[in-house]
């Protein structure tokens, strides 16, 4: 079993892992495109959204010379080609902004406000997502999310699983990497994660993608925690 005492923060991957973006956004833009008349494959639209997510800060990823791009703005860009992709007509500016904005008005899951506040009395607890700082800070209003502090892949202008991210986000509170655990629902990210040296903790979201989802059912490393909710991990930190 892991030794575990030493570790005086948690950070968090966000989406999947703390939200259920895909349920989020698909009733979300249902009632909203309810009200506003506009009729499409919400459904399909999410997921190809969702599809083309890693695409895109890989690009940024491979291509610093052009500088660094928030989440937001790659989101939107994305929108921009799905919305002309599906063929919806009439949106205005003030209704790209608002579908963009979905990102930021993501539910939780159930276990997650209750997990994470047990965790707080322990631990210093973060967000450490791809996503921006304004994105992630409106998320944690609009969910009740109890972070300490936030950090995002904008204030280390690199998206996971660079280096940069889980060093950075050790270095910004003043600990060691072994002294931070990541907590996330995506064997890649943990993968990065203990490679760079923080502890890690598996959680399993196995209906993040719906019917679309392919990996992440389990733990496929040698993590220092895997557990099926945030409680269980909680319960493994004596919270």
């Amino acid at each position: 079993m892991s030794d575990l005492s030493g570790v005086k923060a948690l950070v968090f991957d966000v989406f999947g892992t703390v939200v259920d973006w895909r349920t989020s956004l698909i009733t979300d833009f249902m009632w909203w495109g309810k009200g506003r008349g506009i009729s499409t494959d919400w459904t399909a639209l999410v997921d190809g959204w969702r599809a083309v997510y890693s695409a895109s800060m890989d690009d940024v990823r491979k291509h610093p010379e052009r500088g660094y791009v928030m989440l937001d703005d790659l989101h939107r860009r994305s929108l921009e080609k799905l919305v002309e992709q599906f063929a919806i007509k009439g949106l205005t500016e003030a209704d790209l902004d608002h579908l963009t904005k979905g990102w930021h008005r993501l539910h939780p899951w159930p276990d997650s406000v209750a997990g994470l506040t047990r965790l707080k009395t322990k631990f210093v607890i973060s967000p450490l997502s791809n996503g921006n700082v304004a994105l992630l800070t409106n998320m944690a209003k609009f969910a009740g999310l109890p972070w300490d502090l936030i950090m995002s892949a904008e204030l280390f202008e690199h998206y996971k699983p660079d280096p940069e991210t889980y060093l950075g986000a050790a270095r910004l509170l003043c600990l060691k990497p072994e002294e931070v655990m990541m907590v996330a629902a995506h064997n890649y990210d943990l993968k990065a994660a203990q490679k760079y040296g923080l502890k890690t903790a598996f959680v399993a979201r196995p209906t993040e993608y719906g019917p679309l989802q392919k990996i992440d059912f389990e733990a496929t490393g040698q993590w220092d925690i895997a557990a099926k909710d945030f409680g269980g991990v909680a319960d493994r930190l004596g919270c």
